[in-house]
């Protein structure tokens, strides 16, 4: 039996000590009270689930410049400069990036990840390289794959093809991206094959679905009214959405009805998003999300995720959970404090919720022995301190661990003292406060 010491955690008062037997938690009792040989002394730090990525395209991640930078920033030209480097991918090449990126996800505590791999090429190099990396990573790491068809289902030479025999050689999502087709019927049709593909395979749906500024792109509510139709519901996701942007109120509210008794998810991916929309506007310049607000109102789950990790549609990343949930509170502008709980809920148990990890996932006895210690006192603590994981455990193994460091300053008058980033708790208050 081991031992993680001295946790806290977001949903109970006290410290507490969480026994685990292997891979798994075999009980969570008061401070002093665990048995077993100690593994990790949280020292009173936050212990949470792991992050959540719900949408990275880790076949392309690493290769911002290659062979080109996207010089005007739009999603359209990096997808052109993608289907230049993707002639020159090997297996070699995938699993030594896609791995490299995994490796940062770990050491920040990202335990599950969903990446949407391109298989609009004939030879398949990308997903088979994927393949083996799953295979590879499984005991660290629940990856799952979309196939995902980038230059489209319909519009694409064969394209339905090799999303069937993506399905058969094993993903466990099947994508698409209807508003990327040659036309709106083209993009019904597409949604209508990969629903087929997805049912008939058993499989997840997660579609990259109106990611454009243009006010008419309105396939999310074709994904929606075939998710409640068929019965997928919550096993079908509408990534990016970010035409909601610039929907009018009118159909806005509509929208909002045939989403939330659709049951499906959303998932939004601030930073990339915030790089890629709005590249034709001049001012005012659209923010380009979806409505993340409104729809977490009328109760439906979204979810954040990278997208991008240093690829051509975005040079940034660090796979840091943490960044992508404080964008989000930025660009969402999320700034209530049940609203910052929240943007921490949408990189964790929201995230969960579209990868449908259901018992797989939480902080309770008899789920995996998965915990991230964090050296903060709440969710809004660590997001707004973007606090680095001090450990990092996967199915009772500590496979990351990364020390506290402290900024020393001196300052004109007082001795070199410790800046911790945090309000001191002797300072006068406002009453009330």
């Amino acid at each position: 039996m081991k031992l993680l010491r001295n946790a806290r955690f977001l949903d109970r008062d006290g410290v507490h000590d969480i026994e685990l037997d292997g891979t798994r938690i075999a009980r969570i009792v008061p401070a002093g009270e665990g048995e077993g040989e100690t593994l990790v002394d949280a020292r009173g730090g936050l212990v949470t689930a792991p992050f959540v990525e719900p949408h990275v395209h880790l076949d392309t991640t690493l290769t911002a410049g290659e062979p080109r930078w996207n010089a005007s920033g739009s999603l359209w030209e990096g997808i052109a400069v993608w289907s230049e480097r993707k002639q020159t991918l090997t297996r070699d090449d995938v699993i030594a990036r896609a791995t490299e990126v995994l490796r940062w996800y770990a050491a920040n505590g990202v335990l599950h990840v969903r990446s949407h791999v391109d298989v609009t090429d004939p030879s398949l190099t990308a997903l088979d390289a994927m393949l083996e990396v799953r295979e590879r990573v499984a005991d660290v790491i629940n990856l799952q794959l979309v196939a995902f068809p980038q230059e489209g289902i319909v519009s694409y030479e064969n394209g339905a093809e090799l999303l069937e025999e993506a399905a058969r050689r094993g993903v466990d999502v099947i994508g698409a991206i209807p508003h990327f087709e040659d036309t709106r019927e083209d993009g019904v049709r597409s949604l209508e094959i990969a629903f087929d593909i997805a049912e008939r395979h058993g499989l997840l749906l997660d579609a990259h679905c109106d990611e454009i500024d243009d006010e008419q792109s309105r396939f999310v509510e074709v994904l929606a009214t075939l998710a409640r139709r068929t019965g997928l519901r919550d096993r079908a996701t509408a990534s990016h959405t970010t035409a909601m942007g610039s929907y009018n109120g009118a159909y806005s509210y509509k929208l909002q009805r045939i989403l939330a008794r659709s049951g499906i998810n959303l998932v939004c991916n601030p930073i990339a998003n915030l790089c890629l929309q709005g590249r034709f506007d001049a001012y005012p310049k659209r923010r380009g999300l979806t409505q993340v607000k409104e729809m977490l109102a009328v109760g439906v789950n979204v979810a954040f995720g990278h997208d991008d990790v240093m690829d051509p549609w975005s040079p940034l990343g660090t796979a840091s959970s943490l960044q992508v949930a404080l964008i989000g509170i930025v660009a969402a502008q999320l700034t209530g404090k049940a609203e910052m709980d929240e943007a921490f809920a949408m990189v964790t148990e929201r995230a969960a919720r579209v990868l449908r990890l259901g018992d797989a996932y939480g902080v309770a006895e008899g789920r995996p022995a998965d915990l991230v210690v964090l050296p903060a006192t709440s969710a809004y603590d660590a997001v707004r301190r973007q606090t680095r994981p001090t450990h990092v455990v996967s199915k009772g193994r500590l496979i990351a661990e990364t020390p506290e460091t402290a900024t020393h300053l001196t300052w004109p008058g007082e001795p070199p003292r410790e800046v911790t980033f945090t309000r001191p708790a002797d300072r006068p208050r406002a009453p009330g406060t």
